[in-house]
């Protein structure tokens, strides 16, 4: 009998091999809805003695234990919301008190038959939920609601009584692994190729681009895909109120601000965060989502150097996304004109990508908008590079096309200082 290895602590290889015995060499996946916990730990702690002794492996006790814990916890944590979150054609979960669970498919919002016992059950099992982010966060009468990502990226609110009438309501935004790539949104229909070239050069010039939109358009699924055309050699800083942003980059830090504790003290704003930031050293500034006085801070940082920032922000089409950056800076109460405002604005964002979710459930971006100030006539001026044209409806489908304008846009000479080359004849 060859000699048994004894594995250590840092041997993550292992966990993989139990994930994979779990479900190739066992009945795990069609009893796992049926078993308690407690059947289900017994279940897992035998699955690994039966593979150690398959592969002639020997692991402490501590590391079974919280191995066991960890795969129990995975499983028995979303509760009656697990068949949700395994089901890829449901892109957000929306539960409103016990027995009201909606979820969205293909774009349209539907009913399902998923209920918990009670408000209890249902709260148990979003105290499992957030215990099992690690993400140190809260939620109790005392502090009745908050956000956090699930380890797979999936965003989670949660907001309880007394704030909500309802019971417990939790709203779960699920992390889509299978959008990659920008061949992946064209194959969606979210872009075309003309505009996958045009943004990515944008991302390769260090364009100033705001990506925006309403409630789940795809703005940060669009930023994450589009973010990996940064060049490598570049340090990036992501700063966040909940962590979505997925760059795939060696030299990426990411900040995260942080909201006051129970006794109202110890908050870090994402203004604080960007002023940090400046003092980092960075060749790119991400800001998952702009809310409030940071616009102020961003506009003065792209001024003094700071080119190929990124951000989003919540509008409803280009023009009210612009008015909205102005009103967010105006928020600091800076004593400077509207107009001054407006120039500062249009001098400092490049491009402006408005995303919709259209009524067929498909998300496009509707909009690539060219922003500069006209001097001739101190004017702001939002040329839309890129639009949506509808041309007919079908029961099913929204079919139409995106129209260019060639005409060169004001940002194209920062392409050519940065040596960025579009393909011959790409603008007239």
């Amino acid at each position: 009998m060859a000699k048994e290895k004894e594995t250590n602590n840092t041997d993550v290889d292992f966990k993989s091999k139990v994930h994979q015995y779990l479900i190739k060499e066992t009945n795990f996946l069609s009893l796992k809805d049926s078993l308690s916990e407690d059947q289900l730990r017994v279940f897992v702690d035998k699955a690994i003695t039966d593979l150690c002794r398959e592969i002639q492996m020997v692991i402490p006790t501590d590391q079974r234990i919280a191995l066991i814990r960890e795969l129990v916890s995975a499983v028995m944590s979303l509760g009656p919301l697990r068949p949700l979150m395994e089901d890829k054609s449901i892109s957000e979960i929306m539960v409103n008190g016990y027995n009201a669970v909606y979820v969205q498919r293909d774009g349209c919002i539907q009913l399902t038959d998923v209920k918990f016992k009670d408000n209890p059950h249902l709260l148990h099992t979003v105290q499992k939920i957030l215990a099992g982010s690690g993400s140190n966060k809260r939620v109790d009468e005392s502090s009745p609601y908050v956000d956090f990502s699930m380890p797979d990226g999936s965003r989670v609110n949660v907001i309880l009584a007394p704030c909500s009438l309802i019971g417990p309501v939790m709203t779960i935004r699920k992390f889509s692994s299978e959008i990659t790539t920008v061949d992946d949104l064209i194959r969606l229909g979210v872009m075309d190729k003309k505009m996958a070239v045009l943004l990515i050069a944008a991302m390769k010039g260090k364009l100033n681009v705001v990506f925006c939109g309403a409630t789940g358009t795809g703005k940060t699924t669009t930023l994450n895909v589009l973010s990996r055309h940064i060049p490598e050699e570049e340090r990036i800083i992501t700063i966040e109120d909940t962590p979505e942003l997925r760059l795939l980059q060696k030299h990426v830090v990411t900040l995260q601000s942080k909201p006051p504790n129970i006794e109202g003290k110890g908050m870090i704003t994402i203004r604080e965060l960007f002023v940090n930031s400046l003092r980092m050293r960075p060749d790119r500034i991400i800001i998952g989502e702009v809310r409030g006085e940071e616009m102020l801070d961003l506009i003065q940082a792209i001024s003094s150097g700071h080119s190929g920032s990124l951000a989003i922000v919540h509008s409803d089409s280009p023009e009210d996304c612009f008015n909205r950056m102005v009103t967010m800076t105006l928020m600091t109460g800076i004593r400077i004109s509207t107009e001054e405002i407006k120039q500062q604005v249009a001098n400092v964002i490049d491009l402006i990508v408005y995303l919709e979710l259209f009524q067929d459930g498909k998300r496009r971006i509707a909009n690539i908008t060219d922003v500069h100030y006209n001097e001739d006539n101190d004017k702001v001026v939002l040329t839309d590079v890129f639009t949506w044209a509808e041309e007919h409806r079908t029961d099913k489908e929204i079919i139409g096309h995106w129209e260019m304008n060639n005409r060169k846009p004001e940002f194209y000479p920062k392409f050519v200082k940065r040596g960025v080359k579009l393909p011959e004849g790409f603008f007239v």
